[in-house]
């Protein structure tokens, strides 16, 4: 699919900052401009962004509702009071509860948790969860990744003698539960200084706060985030500000000493030895989480971030990785069942704005994946439905910079639950309803997208030239790991380029280029790869100049290490 082409452009004041800067780093512009587009503006910044710590966490005493969440939580342990820890099904809210759990398990023991399921009790708490728990005796229910709807459910609680301290991440409704404390960094008036926690982020700042009121050294918590760095890229919330320094610390300890239960995974994705990144988090060690909830229960997922036993470990990691091979199987069928659909309708060329897609038999587990896979190629927002409990039961996904919750919530008398964020919404409507909501939905979608957000875009960050390439630019760009939304990796673009004499078409069909180039700035010929770009090889290989936009990838073997220009598209270049 051809894309547009967004250029760099700063301001006056960006560009003189970014000479500032670059001053500082070896006069190299293109770092500089990346550093200011991160809202870097300053030497000091910039090393801070370079060189993450643990100092840089903020006070978690600075969210609101933290002194009585640990009040309360103090008062349940110094009480006896028997402690639920309960989470959402998906990676975030598994990783929160294994988290919380086990970091609790050091002090208390009248504890235990509680990953409800996909297709019995569905997202967020129920009664019936809740008169079961006080029929256990709980007296206090951390809930986490859920529960800032669920006003009915915790009045029902309170009724019952119990207590909920919510750490949610999603958007509030109007109106809040009745909680002891609800933490929440998104909430109206929220002065909390990284309003973009993961639910296991908000998580850990409780835990945090809970350990420096009882005067306890948090090393032990902090060995904890790899667990949080894995909810950060599963979750897709964006690496800045404090997120960025857990998931930094996060991915060190992957790489270095992960938790059993995780290291379990890693062996099992065949990454053992590897130097992990959050593109690993996010293709193999997500969905490797996620499937447990998909195809079964979460609470595996549970036992596995919490197993203190290799081989139990091991065993239940297999077992996961099972429930991930069924999941692709059954994610490739409904994909190609939900596009013959939309082909048939010809929605390619369709002048709708949106998609919304219903089949009574498809599988719930694997319909956000599905609303995902739609939007990439339709480049349209996405709702996909299915039939659970009575109720079309759906996700609904994205495309940059439209705001899906705000489409979904402008349907909401016609919704039975929803709730999510600004690029991924699950909901629940009646059968009955589902066309007036297609209708309505689409009506806030044509109303509100802009034309330029229903065309795929990439933007560039720089243009580069094949002399900047340096080892020393290179090792200043590793530093702005890891990436992911808020930081993604730059994209550059270099002008002009030559074949070598060398590129070459490659794979199974001839279908890929690998490029050999040079430009007129070095005598360096520079290596890449082009995937399914097979069409422009006669441009190149008649010499001709064309521009190329790429990320830059360092391959790794055994001990060397060499560049590689991963291009995401190709243009022939304007005589």
């Amino acid at each position: 699919m051809t894309r547009k082409w967004n250029y760099p452009s700063l301001s006056m004041e960006e560009q003189r900052i970014g000479a500032e800067l670059a001053r500082r780093f070896a006069n190299c512009q293109p770092i500089a401009d990346l550093l200011v587009q991160r809202g870097i503006d300053n030497i000091d910044s910039a090393e801070r962004f370079f060189h993450p710590s643990l100092r840089d966490l903020h006070d978690p005493f600075l969210m609101p509702g933290m002194d009585a969440a640990v009040e309360r939580l103090n008062r349940a342990m110094g009480s006896k009071e028997r402690i639920m820890v309960y989470g959402d099904y998906d990676v975030d809210g598994c990783t929160a509860v294994a988290l919380v759990f086990r970091y609790l398990q050091n002090f208390y023991s009248e504890l235990d948790f509680y990953i409800p399921t996909r297709y019995d009790e569905g997202y967020g708490i129920t009664r019936k969860c809740i008169d079961e728990f006080a029929d256990q005796g709980v007296k206090l229910v951390i809930i986490l990744d859920c529960g800032i709807k669920a006003n009915e459910e915790i009045e029902h609680a309170a009724s019952l003698g119990i207590d909920f301290i919510i750490c949610d991440h999603h958007k509030p409704g109007a109106e809040l539960p009745k909680a002891a404390a609800i933490l929440n960094p998104k909430l109206e008036g929220s002065t909390y200084p990284c309003p973009h926690l993961s639910g296991c982020g908000v998580g850990y700042k409780l835990m945090q706060a809970f350990s420096i009121s009882n005067g306890i050294a948090t090393a032990e918590l902090e060995c904890m985030l790899d667990l949080v760095a894995v909810s950060i890229a599963a979750d897709i919330v964006p690496i800045i500000d404090e997120n960025r320094v857990m998931a930094y610390m996060g991915l060190k300890r992957l790489n270095s000493n992960p938790n059993v239960g995780l290291r379990a995974i890693i062996r099992t994705c065949g990454l053992g030895g590897k130097e992990l990144t959050i593109n690993d988090v996010i293709f193999k060690i997500g969905p490797r989480i996620n499937a447990s909830g998909r195809m079964q229960s979460g609470r595996e997922a549970v036992e596995l971030l919490v197993a203190r036993d290799v081989k139990d470990a091991n065993r239940k990691s297999l077992e996961i990785d099972q429930y991930n091979k069924d999941r692709k199987e059954l994610d490739k069928r409904i994909t190609e069942e939900a596009n013959a659909i939309l082909e048939e309708r010809g929605e390619m060329h369709s002048p709708k704005r949106s998609i919304v897609i219903y089949n009574k038999h498809w599988h719930k587990g694997i319909i956000g994946i599905v609303a995902s896979r739609l939007t990439e190629l339709y480049y349209k927002p996405s709702v996909v439905l299915t039939l659970s409990n009575g109720l079309a039961t759906g996700s609904s996904r994205s495309v940059q910079g439209f705001d899906i919750y705000k489409a979904i919530e402008s349907t909401s008398d016609l919704l039975e639950n929803f709730g999510g964020h600004t690029y991924a919404v699950g909901l629940s409507l009646k059968e009955e309803n589902i066309p007036a909501f297609t209708s309505r939905f689409e009506d806030y979608v044509a109303a509100n997208i802009l034309p330029e957000q229903l065309t795929p875009q990439i933007d560039i960050d720089a243009f580069l030239s094949f002399s900047e390439i340096t080892p020393e630019f290179v090792s200043t760009l590793r530093l702005f790991n890891p990436f992911g939304p808020g930081n993604r990796k730059p994209t550059f673009c270099s002008r002009r380029v030559k074949d070598f004499g060398t590129s070459k078409l490659v794979g199974r069909n001839l279908e890929h280029i690998k490029l050999e180039m040079v430009d007129d700035t070095s005598g360096r010929v520079i290596n890449g790869i082009a995937f399914n770009m097979a069409s422009y090889f006669e441009h190149i290989h008649s010499g001709k100049p064309f521009n190329i936009c790429f990320t830059i990838e360092e391959n790794k073997h055994q001990n060397s290490t060499s560049l590689q220009l991963l291009v995401k598209q190709i243009r022939a270049a304007v005589e």
